[in-house]
C-alpha cells in the first residue's frame, strides 16, 4: 500500500517529540506539508531541524520535506487563535497535545482538573472548530484525536487523564456526526502505552530508578499494565502508521470511530 498524501497540509499538535514527533514524520515522508507545533519557538526550531535531518536519507537528495514550525500554546485559546491566523486552511488535523501525571484520586485539585481538560480536550475542540468547516467546503478531510487506552481502562494513578481522554472520544463521534456526509472524516486514535521519554519518567516514578530500562519497563508491564497482550511498550512509529493510514484516502469509510493500536491492552471486542 502506498500512501501519498502530496499536496494536502497537516497540522500535528505537540508534536516536538514523542508520538506527535513520529505522526509528523510519516506524513511529511507520505508527501504531506506538516505543520510542527510546540509550546516554544525553541522547541519547535529544534523539531522542525531534526525532522529535516531525519528524513534527508530516506527521501533522497531530490525531495526535501515541506515544514512549517508553528508555536503556540493551545490550551490558551488566544494562542489557539494565533495559529489559525497563522495557518487558516489545513486537510489534515491530529489532535496528539495531552498531558498525564500520576497523582493520587483524593489529591487532584479543581485547578488540575481544569487544566487538563484545557490542554487534553478544549485544545481539540477550538481547532476542531476553526477547521472543521473548510474541510466541509472542500468536501475533504481528516480530523484524528489522540486519545488513549485510559480512556476505557481508567488508571486509578491519574482519573483525570483517562477521563479528559474518554471526552475525547465523546468529541471525535459527536463532530464525526457534523461532519456527516461531506467527505471528512472524524475519529480517534486509541494508543496503548507508549515509549516516549514522557513515559520513561513515568514509568521510573513507579518502579524506581535502580533497574536497567528493559527491566524497569518489563516490571512496569507487568505490575501496572498485565492486560498488555504485546508485553512491552509501543513504539511510536507503530501510533504513526496507523495514524498515516487514517489520513490516506485508504480510510475513507472509517469515521466516527474509536481505532485501537493499543497493543491489545483494552480487553474488548469493541473500544
Amino acid at each position: 500500500m502506498h500512501i501519498d498524501l502530496t499536496g494536502r497540509t497537516a497540522l500535528v499538535t505537540g508534536s516536538t517529540q514523542g508520538i506527535g514527533y513520529a505522526i509528523a514524520r510519516g506524513l511529511a515522508a507520505a508527501g504531506a506539508t506538516v505543520a510542527i507545533n510546540g509550546r516554544s519557538e525553541g522547541s519547535v526550531d529544534r523539531a522542525v531541524a531534526a525532522l529535516t535531518t531525519d528524513l534527508a536519507a530516506e527521501l533522497g537528495p531530490d525531495r526535501a520535506p515541506d515544514l512549517i514550525g508553528v508555536a503556540a500554546d493551545l490550551a490558551d485559546e488566544h494562542e489557539a487563535a494565533g495559529l489559525v491566523d497563522t495557518l487558516p486552511a489545513v486537510d489534515i488535523l491530529i489532535n496528539n497535545l495531552g498531558i498525564f501525571e500520576a497523582v493520587p484520586a483524593l489529591q487532584i485539585s479543581d485547578e488540575q482538573w481544569r487544566r487538563y481538560f484545557d490542554v487534553n480536550v478544549l485544545s481539540a475542540v477550538r481547532l476542531i472548530r476553526a477547521y472543521l468547516p473548510g474541510m466541509t467546503e472542500r468536501g475533504w478531510g481528516r480530523v484524528q484525536n489522540v486519545a488513549s487506552d485510559s480512556a476505557v481502562v481508567i488508571p486509578a494513578e491519574m482519573i483525570h487523564y483517562g477521563t479528559t481522554k474518554t471526552a475525547l472520544l465523546a468529541v471525535s463521534r459527536g463532530f464525526a456526526k457534523e461532519a456527516a456526509g461531506t467527505g471528512v472524516t472524524v475519529n480517534s486514535v486509541i494508543a496503548g502505552p507508549t515509549h516516549t521519554g514522557g513515559v520513561e519518567d513515568f514509568v521510573r516514578s513507579l518502579v524506581g530508578d535502580e533497574a536497567p530500562w528493559d527491566e524497569a519497563q518489563r516490571t512496569f508491564m507487568r505490575e501496572h499494565r498485565p492486560q498488555s497482550l504485546l508485553q512491552r511498550l509501543i513504539e511510536p512509529e507503530e501510533i504513526a502508521n496507523l495514524v498515516v493510514y487514517l489520513a490516506s484516502p485508504f480510510a475513507s469509510a472509517t469515521t466516527g470511530g474509536a481505532v485501537r493500536v493499543d497493543g491489545g491492552y483494552v480487553d474488548a471486542i469493541l473500544p
